[in-house]
């Protein structure tokens, strides 16, 4: 069995409904399902999965392809590990299988970064590295999760790994590019070495922590570089992702000692911030992982406000969240001290004990306020309401109500018409917010013999008998991409005797030029049916088109021509290709 019949094979035997629904909750509408895509930032059900065609396609931001384009592009794996992945859902042996690797211009910065990564834990597994070890065995971090993290340690020299790997043809200016020299010796000296991965698990950076009783600052992180960018990068995203899948929620805590501490006592399915913010970018990671989350960061004022900004945003994105609150009267305000002195049980607890992030957010309001001032009193009441008009649960609405009526002394009815009032006003604001549908620049663009174009070969994809009546009308095609991609589709049809789009996808999977042609063409809308007239229709348009670029390209000729019989000759070209001969 070759690589194409494999590929086949796994592709059949997976439905790509069922497959997209474990990332992301579809909902059937007519023949199609419908879910909000999860390659753009939207809240919208934009992307469309066809069970009929095996293929998904978003209406907003154009992606679109069969089951192994999704997960590609979901998980930001190449074409090989997605055979592997889907290979193991479909019961599939993929072992033997040969695809070329994808190179990239990053390649050689990944590399030099595995190399520095490989030293450091060499280092930490040294004489060298004895203190630096029993700093983590006080910390009470295991052998094992030392080895899963890839933790290490820099030396407490200026030049050691600048030299090594100066010796393997990288430039110091290079090294200093891309963070692991600066000022021409080791960017790191004497410190625990925690290796920062992208959502591809590269290594592509470094945090280093002291350990002794250094006056430096505690944390130092590799710097912006062309191959890590703190923005889009989460601590053990590319660990958490198939945990978060399997378990259907994430936790999200600040900082990496806590993430691999949860880790340590089972919760793999855990990404950490490395810091107190987070940006758009990294909430769309978060998304891809699930739409379930549990934030526990830490119970101080910048976590507190952290947990109330951090929440609020994930919300306005869809995403169920709840809060995991780290006792007030505990002085451990991070899950890694308060995991250390209470035990993986009492944290097991506080996970069981989660708030909804509007119980959380509501809490949150009421402190500090002066119930004995009108002015507080009524600032917060409004806040309330206006949090739980966002609350779809009617029942949990009347619940928090009724409390905050008790809590306030107000009666029930003046609540209830006041939160009526701002769903009212989020009915008008949402009519207004709601985009209206514009049709993409190369679609209006498009003239009707490109259009001709793009609809025969969306037909010759659909039906083999179109692929027939292309091949015997010997169609030429108006552009060289168009007609490479059509030469593709015959081929691929000769040799495997059928087609049909969603194994197509992954015949172009390597053909780059040609998959961003085929997808364009994919996601226009067009019956579900071609129709025999409809085909001859095209063809016509088409052969219209060949025959004007025809004589345009003749009159330009005949002009330039200074031979009166030439000139004549081709002037009977132009005459024989008006009238149809």
């Amino acid at each position: 069995m070759n690589n194409q019949d494999l590929v086949n094979e796994i592709r059949q035997k997976i439905d790509i409904v069922d497959l997209i629904s474990e990332y992301i909750p579809l909902v059937q509408k007519g023949k199609n399902y419908f879910g909000v895509c999860p390659f753009h930032n939207d809240t919208n059900p934009s992307m469309s999965v066809s069970r009929e065609k095996q293929i998904y396609k978003c209406f907003s931001c154009g992606a679109s392809g069969n089951a192994f384009n999704f997960i590609m592009d979901y998980d930001h794996i190449e074409f090989k590990e997605a055979i592997k992945v889907l290979g193991e859902k479909a019961g599939v042996e993929v072992q033997g299988i040969t695809v070329a690797p994808k190179v990239t211009k990053f390649d050689r910065f990944y590399d030099v970064y595995d190399l520095a990564n490989k030293y450091y834990q060499n280092n930490l597994n040294s004489k060298e590295g004895q203190k630096a070890k029993q700093y983590l065995e006080k910390r009470h971090i295991a052998e094992e999760i030392i080895k899963e993290f890839g933790i290490g340690l820099s030396l407490d020299k200026k030049d050691t790994l600048m030299n090594i790997l100066t010796a393997k043809d990288y430039s110091i200016k290079e090294l200093d590019q891309i963070g692991l020299v600066s000022n021409n010796h080791d960017t790191y000296i004497n410190r625990i070495m925690f290796p920062l991965h992208d959502i591809s698990g590269h290594v592509v950076g470094f945090s280093g922590r002291i350990y002794d009783d250094s006056n430096l600052n505690k944390y130092l992180n590799t710097k912006e570089t062309i191959i890590f960018k703190k923005g889009e990068c989460l601590y053990n995203y590319h660990i958490a992702r198939e945990h978060a899948r399997k378990l259907k929620f994430i936790i999200i805590v600040e900082g990496f000692l806590d993430a691999i501490r949860l880790s340590q006592i089972g919760y793999k399915n855990v990404i950490a911030l490395m810091g107190t913010a987070m940006t758009t970018e990294q909430m769309n990671l978060v998304k891809k992982l699930s739409n379930n989350v549990y934030l526990s960061l830490d119970g101080d004022n910048p976590g507190q406000n952290a947990t109330l900004n951090i929440g609020e945003e994930l919300t306005k994105l869809g995403m169920n969240v709840k809060v995991i609150e780290m006792p007030s009267d505990k002085k451990e305000h991070d899950p890694d001290e308060f995991i250390i002195k209470y035990g993986k049980e009492k944290y097991v607890s506080l996970i069981e004990s989660a708030l909804n992030y509007s119980d959380f957010k509501i809490n949150f309001l009421k402190k500090g306020v002066n119930f004995n001032s009108d002015l507080e009193l009524s600032n917060y009441i409004n806040s309330v309401i206006k949090e739980v008009s966002l609350i779809k649960d009617e029942i949990r609405r009347e619940i928090i109500l009724k409390k905050l009526a008790i809590e306030t002394n107000l009666s029930y009815n003046t609540l209830e018409k006041r939160l009526n009032e701002y769903l009212e006003f989020q009915k008008v604001v949402t009519k207004e917010e709601t985009p209206k549908v514009v049709e993409t620049k190369e679609k209006n663009k498009a003239n009707k013999y490109e259009k001709a174009a793009y609809a025969l070969i969306y037909g010759m994809v659909n039906d083999p008998w179109v692929i027939r009546k292309f091949e015997k009308e010997n169609v030429r095609l108006l552009t060289k991409e168009l007609r490479y991609l059509a030469s593709e589709i015959c081929y691929y049809y000769r040799k495997y005797g059928t087609i049909n789009m969603a194994d197509f996808y992954t015949y172009l999977t390597d053909k780059e030029e040609l998959l961003v042609v085929y997808n364009f063409i994919t996601n226009l809308d067009y019956e579900d049916e071609i129709s025999v007239k409809a085909i001859e229709d095209y063809i016509t348009v088409i052969n219209e088109y060949n025959v004007r670029q025809e004589i345009k390209r003749l009159s330009d000729l005949v002009k330039k021509e200074n031979d009166p019989i030439e000139k004549a000759k081709i002037a009977e070209k132009i005459r024989l290709l008006r009238i149809g001969e």
